[in-house]
């Protein structure tokens, strides 16, 4: 659960967004990640467009106008605010964070919104190893589970052995990491993973089951 504190409902902000937040240019991003409502039910999400000051989030339940909203996303961390308005699968929420955290948003929302046009660094395909613990878990966000074996991974993604094929594009979690369905093979699916793990050694060990 997001252990976080929600207050009751708060009034919109007029006119969408206040002077501060329309100084920001929204990005297209592809982004998930988990928001909490005002009554502490937790849902998955996904951001499809966002700057420091709002973001577009497709959500299975929408909230209400002026309802708090917390957000755990990856790459970006925790962001709170309000739900601004509906729109069609979500909602547009207001992000309230310091000058600094702003300052940061932009950095990483720029870096996300352009790795792929750019060819950073960041994005370069990993070399593939056999993992020494092959057999995981893959859960879906509705909660259904399946055991599956890992025919290669890499710091970015991981080819595995499955008996279902999740949709293109669907979040899964191997193991404990999130990762998202990216290409269907015979005998099962590759994944990417939604941050690249930084030493091998931490990809390895998440694959543990507790």
């Amino acid at each position: 659960m997001l252990s976080d504190d929600i207050s009751a409902p708060r009034p919109a902000i007029a006119d969408g967004l206040d002077r501060a937040e329309q100084r920001f240019q929204r990005v297209r991003v592809s982004i998930l990640g988990r928001y909490m409502l005002a009554d502490r039910r937790e849902f998955p999400c996904q951001v499809l467009s966002m700057s420091p000051g709002d973001a577009v989030v497709i959500a299975p339940v929408a909230g209400i106008v002026g309802e708090r909203i917390i957000a755990y996303l990856d790459h970006i961390g925790r962001i709170e605010g309000t739900i601004l308005h509906q729109v069609d699968g979500g909602f547009v929420m207001d992000i309230a964070a310091s000058p600094r955290k702003r300052d940061k948003m932009a950095a990483q929302l720029t870096w996300l919104a352009n790795k792929d046009l750019l060819n950073l660094p960041e994005d370069r395909r990993h070399e593939r190893v056999v993992p020494d613990i092959r057999h995981s878990t893959v859960v879906l966000d509705d909660g259904r589970r399946y055991n599956c074996k890992i025919i290669d991974i890499s710091l970015s993604g991981a080819a595995i052995e499955l008996d279902v094929r999740p949709a293109m594009g669907t979040p899964i979690t191997l193991g404990r990491m999130r990762a998202r369905v990216v290409r269907h093979f015979q005998n099962g699916v590759a994944v990417e993973f939604a941050a690249a793990q930084e030493m091998m050694n931490v990809v390895q060990q998440n694959l543990r089951v507790n």
